[in-house]
């Protein structure tokens, strides 16, 4: 099919006439007829009707315009990708990473990305699945383990630890906790231990619910886990980043916490020199010095009262 007849019919769709999509693709009204009427002929099929209105597609070129459209976004990506390799950062982003990190820690934060590359479309996929990145299911991933597929650029970003937390009020209410065997006193809010979590985590609840837990509320996500906490609840097990911008979650049983979990970023060794993946990658390694800064500073704070 030859794609100079589908770029013009795709012109006359989008604008409802030949004389506007004339105009567009700098071409006279009749040479745009033209056109339409050879791919009409070589498809042996009619593509419009004429309307008082202009020209309507018929169920047969709402087929066709659907195809054409398709194709035109996607070599208006390709070409916004190729251009993104050399130029100023805009386009399409997908970015993948947890529910827990996107939501709590990622998202609040990219204001300040979008004040600085305004034109970036940033898609945010936020599950626990690992996506593809060599396949391009997504551009970069932020994951809470070490990405083993090839191909791979990836950089550990920081550790995270799942530790306990509570409001001040619900402490108010139900007493301050000093051993774990005192858990049994209180509600436990978790990630439900079928649903998908990192291994920390998940070692961390379990172990929590060896102690006679009575009551308990299960979530499948800390986004959840951290609703309940700051809605006096009761004791939640939720990832230490999320103290910064949460003060109201208060930590208890400050001997109780799950080991390491490394955060990496990643994204396609093919795509190395996109100014779209620098430039998310530099403010992803920005926030997290800061992110570090301040937790130092709370942690001074603490230990001075």
């Amino acid at each position: 099919m030859d794609w100079d007849k589908l770029r013009i019919f795709h012109a006359v769709a989008d604008a409802g006439s030949l004389t506007h999509a004339g105009d567009v693709l700098h071409l006279s009204q009749s040479a745009v007829s033209r056109q339409v009427r050879a791919l009409e002929e070589s498809l042996n099929t009619t593509l419009f009707r004429r309307h008082a209105r202009g020209l309507i597609l018929t169920e047969q070129g709402e087929l066709l315009f659907e195809a054409t459209n398709a194709m035109i976004k996607r070599l208006d990506a390709a070409s916004a990708r190729i251009r993104d390799s050399e130029e100023e950062a805009f386009g399409d982003l997908k970015v993948t990473t947890t529910t827990g990190f996107g939501s709590l820690w990622l998202a609040p934060r990219l204001t300040k990305l979008y004040e600085k590359y305004p034109n970036l479309k940033i898609d945010l996929m936020l599950e626990e699945r690992v996506l593809d990145l060599p396949m391009r299911e997504a551009d970069v991933a932020i994951r809470m383990k070490e990405p083993s597929q090839a191909d791979l650029i990836r950089k550990r970003l920081m550790s995270v630890r799942m530790r306990l937390y509570a409001s001040s009020e619900y402490l108010k209410q139900n007493g301050v906790p000093v051993e774990m065997s005192d858990m049994s006193n209180h509600r436990l809010i978790c990630q439900n231990t079928t649903s998908a979590q990192v291994g920390a985590g998940l070692n961390l609840v379990q172990e929590l619910l060896t102690h006679d837990i009575r009551s308990m509320l299960a979530v499948n996500n800390y986004f959840g886990v951290l609703q309940g906490v700051i809605n006096h609840l009761g004791i939640g097990v939720l990832p230490d980043y999320i103290i910064e911008d949460f003060p109201q979650a208060v930590r208890v049983l400050p001997d109780v916490q799950s080991i390491e979990v490394p955060v990496f970023l990643a994204y396609p060794e093919e795509m190395r020199h996109s100014k779209r993946i620098s430039v998310f990658r530099d403010f992803v390694e920005e926030e997290i010095f800061a992110h570090r800064k301040q937790l130092k500073m709370l942690a001074s704070t603490s230990a001075m009262q």
